[in-house]
């Protein structure tokens, strides 16, 4: 089995327009490359070869560790940030009051994402491969 070079795989929605912002920002941080960036939106792309759906990827931000394991919300930022040299910045979103803000306001963000970003109204009925 090769070695992994990766510290966190981050799973992202490529045809959101505020998230493809944010990989592009961390793609040019991510000198050691230590993130692995996997497009969900993109043709042929299947969640069930890492565990997951792509119901569960699209409804909130995941990521992998190279065991394999997946997380989610606001602990893939901490990593994506900490795999980018912002330690300080992950240890402050661990002080108990600000935790606990950032995963509320995390989660109120991923409840209506599509919607914020201009991806659908009312309800949004998102189909694999990024399409409404």
């Amino acid at each position: 089995m090769p070695e992994t070079t990766w510290s966190v795989r981050v799973f992202h929605d490529g045809a959101c327009p505020l998230c493809a912002r944010e990989v592009a920002m961390l793609r040019r941080l991510d000198r050691r490359h230590a993130i692995d960036f996997v497009d969900i939106a993109q043709p042929g792309f299947r969640a069930q070869d890492y565990g997951a759906t792509w119901a569960q990827l699209m409804a909130r931000i995941h990521a992998q560790t190279p065991d394999g394991r997946l997380i989610d919300g606001v602990e893939v930022f901490r990593r994506l940030y900490a795999a980018v040299g912002f330690g300080w910045l992950v240890a402050l979103t661990r002080v108990p009051g600000i935790s606990h803000v950032m995963s509320w306001a995390y989660d109120r963000f991923a409840e209506r994402r599509l919607r914020l970003t201009g991806r659908c109204d009312g309800a949004c009925p998102i189909a694999p491969g990024g399409s409404a």
